[in-house]
């Protein structure tokens, strides 16, 4: 294994440039926009048939050798973030949460609310330190935490600046790009939004190399799965599939038997119930031909675009595959040599027979 990560090592840079422009690109759930231009023209620079299809998932698809079988390969291109309540009289904007965000997740300082007409920049404030318990900001000094309810946007722009903008309710809150841009610890990779911008490069990987696979193969960049996976779940409705598999990110925790480093991670159950486990057994196989070490977990409080699918009934067979990831939902930090073996282990896997 030490002579294979080696040869892994000149790719990380260009893993990491991969990863750090997805990142840059805005994609709250159900404002994916920004990030839908550069995956389409991505996508089509890299020679493969892509389409954005009703529900906003980008779809790419190679050809596989036997066109009566098809398996699918999600990651999530939603980030999450905040929505916006209500715009006050001067001009503070109240946000709630936009999937599992948390306010002192992201601290105090820049974010971006994305108006219909404008990006506009504020700082998510939760009031001065300097108090007594007069004032409800003194309760977050001791042993409460900071809620969405206590949080606000200032701006120091009016309503009606605001209104030009084009900011108002249900406008989408991201953290400031200056803020997510994601910088290299060693062969790690550290980042707001890595939960799911690493795995949408693995798409992008994985349609550059895969020439020749044994059935139809669709990679899936999914919409609003933060929200529900209503994208996936849209797709996997349309597209009869002989398989689903979940690029996901996997919580470095203490109850959880997982080790940090470059060996990716196969879930044989979440939140939202099983996975299927002769495709597992694929997955491991296609790992064992390249070498390529895995660790095996169950999750709680974790869910899939494949597991919820799987649950719904629009698929017989799911499978996630994720990468350890440290500080979940917040800044997050993954092993680039772990995103590359998902690369390597997906490779193998749509380039041999698949056992429908």
């Amino acid at each position: 294994m030490q002579g294979k990560s080696e040869n892994l090592i000149p790719n990380f840079d260009r893993l990491f440039t991969t990863i750090e422009e997805l990142v840059l690109h805005h994609s709250p759930s159900g404002v994916e926009t920004e990030i839908n231009q550069f995956l389409l023209d991505r996508f089509s620079i890299l020679g493969v048939e892509v389409w954005l299809d009703r529900a906003d998932n980008i779809i790419a698809k190679i050809s596989g050798q036997n066109a009566e079988g098809a398996i699918a390969i999600t990651a999530h291109k939603d980030e999450i973030g905040a929505i916006v309540k209500n715009v006050g009289d001067d001009g503070c904007v109240e946000v709630r949460k936009l999937g599992g965000a948390f306010p002192w997740v992201y601290g105090e300082g820049v974010v971006d609310l994305l108006g219909d007409n404008e990006t506009i920049s504020g700082v998510l404030s939760f009031g001065s330190r300097h108090v007594s318990h007069e004032s409800p900001q003194k309760v977050q000094q001791e042993d409460t935490p900071v809620r969405w309810e206590d949080a606000w946007i200032e701006t120091m722009l009016t309503p009606e600046e605001l209104a030009a903008a084009g900011v108002r309710a249900g406008t989408r809150m991201v953290i400031g790009k200056h803020r997510k841009r994601p910088v290299r610890l060693k062969d790690h990779i550290a980042s707001y939004t890595l939960d799911n911008k690493a795995s949408v490069a693995i798409l992008l990987a994985l349609a550059e190399r895969i020439k020749q696979p044994a059935v139809d193969v669709y990679l899936v960049a999914s919409a609003k799965e933060e929200v529900g996976a209503i994208g996936a779940l849209y797709f996997t409705q349309q597209q009869c599939l002989d398989g689903l598999i979940a690029l996901e990110i996997c919580p470095l925790s203490s109850e959880y038997p997982i080790q940090s480093g470059e060996a990716p991670v196969i879930l044989s159950q979440d939140g939202y119930g099983i996975y299927d486990e002769g495709l597992n057994q694929q997955l491991r196989r296609a790992a064992a031909a390249r070498n390529i070490p895995l660790q095996l977990a169950t999750l709680s409080g974790f869910g899939s675009d494949a597991s919820i699918a799987m649950k719904f009934g629009h698929v017989a067979r799911a499978a996630c595959l994720a990468f350890p990831t440290q500080n979940t939902h917040g800044y997050e930090i993954a092993h680039l040599g772990a995103i590359a073996n998902c690369i390597e282990i997906l490779q193998c896997f749509c380039e041999t027979q698949f056992d429908g």
